[in-house]
């Protein structure tokens, strides 16, 4: 079987036709994503057909459990139906179908092959029961205290497709200790679905960094929805403008949000290489 391995600000994936093919995706993708026996990659994603878009992403986190949504994997979807002819793109866009929707995406190429994508990723979802979250409060929390591990920390709920629990702090985030909070907060009670879980300190009203837990991964060196979800809870919380530069560990990334709407990411997309897994 034929793959490729792309990054978008270093959330790297093994990408494969899956128009014609027809496989046990979850086990695949444990195999596939293992650093040490496989490929290595957070996530395995499938070109689909669609009948609603140019072309479906269907997204296999490296435990084998499926998500909803990735805007750094949806990015890297689009480079690679791009690149290799499985869409046609008409004035550099089209749709992708995902699991949280059908998200309009806009190309930016050179030499004929796809460098960044300009992505949709559909409206925020705030409502409790729709991230979801067992917190019986009106749309949208604000800062949410809860307990982990002896802490408290106040977390702004907000669904992407997929849920995230975003958490700002006045320190760099590189000294936040990710590695013991992030598996508690993914799989704390009030979270039914899991959640992924964001660590983030404002820099002005045009700049944050960001670390992520993501759910069914671990940390990775970026996540296009958590960046999404970060933008929308530092507008609700009022800490930033319309538009601002997250820096991730592995790259930068811009998203605009009015306060209402869809929300936009931009940020680049590579390739890295191809090969054929064996069966």
């Amino acid at each position: 079987m034929d793959f490729a391995k792309l990054h978008g600000t270093g959330n790297d994936f093994v990408l494969v036709d899956a128009r014609a093919l027809d496989r046990d995706w979850s086990v695949l993708a444990r195999a596939i994503c293992d650093r040490h026996f496989g490929v290595g990659a957070d996530g395995l994603i499938l070109a689909a057909p669609s009948q609603q878009a140019a072309v479906r992403m269907r997204i296999f986190n490296a435990d084998g459990s499926e998500a909803e949504m990735s805007g750094n994997g949806m990015r890297c979807l689009v480079k690679f139906a791009a690149d290799g002819g499985i869409v046609a793109p008409q004035d550099d866009e089209f749709d992708v179908e995902t699991g949280a929707g059908v998200m309009r995406v806009r190309i930016t190429t050179e030499r004929g092959f796809v460098t960044s994508v300009r992505e949709s990723m559909g409206p925020p979802r705030l409502d409790p029961r729709e991230i979801p979250v067992a917190i019986d409060a009106p749309p949208p929390i604000k800062e949410f205290e809860l307990q982990v591990d002896g802490r408290t920390l106040a977390v702004t709920p907000v669904s992407m497709g997929n849920p995230h629990a975003v958490y700002f702090q006045g320190a760099p985030v590189v000294d936040y200790p990710l590695h013991a909070v992030g598996p508690l907060m993914e799989h704390h009670a009030l979270f039914p679905n899991r959640t992924n879980f964001e660590v983030v300190r404002v820099l002005s009203r045009h700049a944050a960094e960001m670390r992520v837990w993501e759910r069914g991964v671990g940390e990775t060196l970026s996540c296009g929805s958590g960046a999404s979800a970060v933008m929308v809870a530092a507008r609700l919380l009022d800490l930033v403008d319309d538009s601002m530069e997250l820096t991730v560990l592995g790259g930068v990334l811009q998203l605009e949000w009015p306060g209402e709407g869809d929300v936009i990411l931009t940020g680049p997309v590579a390739e890295v290489f191809r090969g054929t897994w064996p069966e």
